[in-house]
């Protein structure tokens, strides 16, 4: 949404979109590129498969080449993926001031790599785009110049409304696995914490398998190698299906029963979807959503993971928790006034 917002502005931002390969499955990638009507990026750095210092640093690297050619006014960053804290320190040793959109989450535990991320991020970053009232809390409580911090909504909200009409007229997701609407959960399984720990990860399925429905898990490539090397069984309910692009995600989620995840971006459209949501993890960065209700953390355990594939959730409720559906509007607006003082 915000590259569109970007052309929007006709001749007075020039956007150079680099790819860095982190997530190197086609289907999680090159899909979300061709559905949600994103340009091809313009560099594609191949960088994807290694580990989280190898990844990192082979994409500062780069990046650092890119932005010398490039000589960029602003480099913007989304999220908390190494991507994203590789882009902001190439971008901050040659003084270009970064962007930062999704700034101010924090889970408060710092052995997710993501949280980690998250931080030097926002403490690089010259704009912070905060997505809620917490996050702006977040980030004042440590120490950040409130005049660099932009509450502006969440993006994925307008991702949400723009694309959700889209995704019930293309989508065929539910008739080609043969699914009825309420009649199945939708699991999400890729934290590094999760997938690399084999009792972890060996409780979550167990944990699953409980359900009394089917339950859907399009699997990551993460995901996929570690139950191999772990030699973890997985059996009905659980169906194991490919990952899934935007349009037919969205429609997965949409007419779900439950979503249980342990993804910081489904917990939130499984809110916009209006559909109750258990974490499997102990902590999670979109707090506002357990202080309403309609979000549950359950952890690894895999008996409280098989309570919460019955149990009832409050009505999920409405209301502008992530802004008015025009966050990238405001984002392209700010960069563009601060791009003018610059």
């Amino acid at each position: 949404m915000v590259s569109l917002a970007f052309k929007q502005c006709g001749q007075a931002i020039e956007e150079v979109l680099v790819h860095t390969g982190q997530h190197y499955d086609a289907n999680m990638s090159d899909v979300f590129f061709d559905e949600l009507g994103i340009s091809k990026p313009d560099y594609n750095l191949a960088v994807g498969g290694g580990s989280h210092g190898q990844n990192t640093g082979r994409m500062i690297e780069k990046i650092e080449e890119l932005l010398l050619i490039e000589k960029p006014q602003w480099v913007l960053v989304y999220g908390d993926t190494d991507s994203t804290l590789a882009a902001a320190l190439a971008a901050v040793k040659l003084q270009i001031p970064v962007a930062h959109v999704e700034a101010g989450l924090r889970s408060f535990n710092r052995n997710m790599p993501e949280e980690i991320n998250r931080i030097l991020t926002d403490h690089i970053a010259t704009l912070l785009f905060a997505p809620t009232d917490l996050a702006v809390s977040n980030l004042l409580k440590e120490g950040v110049d409130r005049s660099n911090i932009h509450q502006v909504g969440d993006v994925m909200y307008d991702v949400a409304l723009a694309f959700s009409k889209k995704a019930e007229q293309k989508s065929t997701i539910l008739e080609a696995l043969s699914l009825s609407s309420k009649e199945y959960v939708l699991a999400t399984i890729h934290r590094q914490e999760n997938t690399d720990d084999e009792q972890r990860l060996s409780s979550i399925i167990r944990g699953l398998s409980s359900s009394s429905v089917p339950v859907i898990l399009p699997l990551h490539p993460r995901t996929k190698k570690q139950l191999q090397l772990f030699d973890i069984k997985v059996e009905e309910p659980i169906r194991i299906i490919e990952p899934v692009g935007y349009l037919d995600m969205t429609m997965l989620e949409k007419n779900a029963r439950l979503i249980a995840t342990d993804s910081g971006g489904i917990q939130k459209e499984a809110y916009f979807h209006q559909v109750p949501c258990v974490t499997l993890r102990a902590e999670t960065e979109w707090v506002e959503l357990v202080e309403q209700g309609v979000n549950r953390l359950v952890g690894y355990d895999a008996g409280a993971i098989a309570a919460s594939m019955e149990m009832k959730l409050p009505k999920v409720l409405g209301g502008d928790i992530y802004g008015d559906g025009h966050a990238a509007l405001k984002i392209v607006n700010k960069i563009q006034s601060s791009k003018l003082e610059h």
